[in-house]
């Protein structure tokens, strides 16, 4: 079958599968920013070095959000599983 004819019957580009796997790559890509957000100080002239420079904010934030992207990319690349004829 040809792209426009599978576009024409109102098929999805992707599996539910697929939408399944971008949704869980979301989530950990938004875990990512929300253990990166916070460590601000209310006054201004203070500064929470050992806060802001933690392990969660420095490491664990980033590599969810690299690994998030990366999990994206292989939901959208996954084929989905093609019934046999």
């Amino acid at each position: 079958m040809k792209n426009s004819e599978i576009n024409s019957k109102g098929n999805l580009p992707l599996s539910k599968h697929n939408y399944v796997l971008m949704l869980i790559g979301l989530a950990v890509i938004i875990l990512g920013y929300i253990l990166m957000s916070g460590g601000g100080s209310t006054d201004p002239n203070v500064f929470n070095g050992e806060e802001l420079y933690s392990f969660r904010r420095i490491t664990l934030a980033p590599i969810l959000i690299i690994g998030g992207f990366i999990f994206e990319i292989y939901a959208i690349m996954k084929r989905p599983k093609q019934d046999v004829e």
